[in-house]
């Protein structure tokens, strides 16, 4: 039996292409934050408009922390923890994401009105 592609299929598939493009650019794109929050010892430090380009310094029981809000995304530039790993993270834009340095107790959050949910209800 000979197998014929149809208009029909090509349609559905063209459409069908066209739909998972649509959603994965929504996905990735995400829910964007307007303010960013930054937590030491798990008090609130400060809030931040993430519109405006600014450098916070962090500092409490020797240990310093540098974070930079620049073009709609927050990073933590600078610290004086051993692993680094809250500096070699990069920058953060999106609602919901957070920077955490451990050795320092600091916690810096994009938060919003817009901001994902990471929850699963049933």
């Amino acid at each position: 039996m000979k197998e014929i592609i149809r208009k029909a299929d090509i349609v559905l598939f063209a459409v069908l292409v066209l739909l998972g493009a649509a959603a994965s650019v929504f996905a990735l794109r995400g829910a964007g934050g307007d303010t960013v929050v930054v937590k030491v010892d798990g008090e609130v430090y400060g809030t931040y408009a993430l519109s405006e380009d600014r450098e916070i310094t962090v500092e409490q029981n020797g240990h310093i922390n540098k974070i930079t809000i620049k073009d709609g995304a927050v990073q933590m530039s600078e610290s004086t923890c051993k692993n680094q790993v809250c500096v070699h993270q990069g920058a953060i834009s999106r609602g919901n994401q957070s920077i955490v340095c451990l050795p320092n107790r600091v916690i810096v959050t994009i938060e919003g009105e817009e901001a994902e949910t990471d929850v699963i209800s049933g």
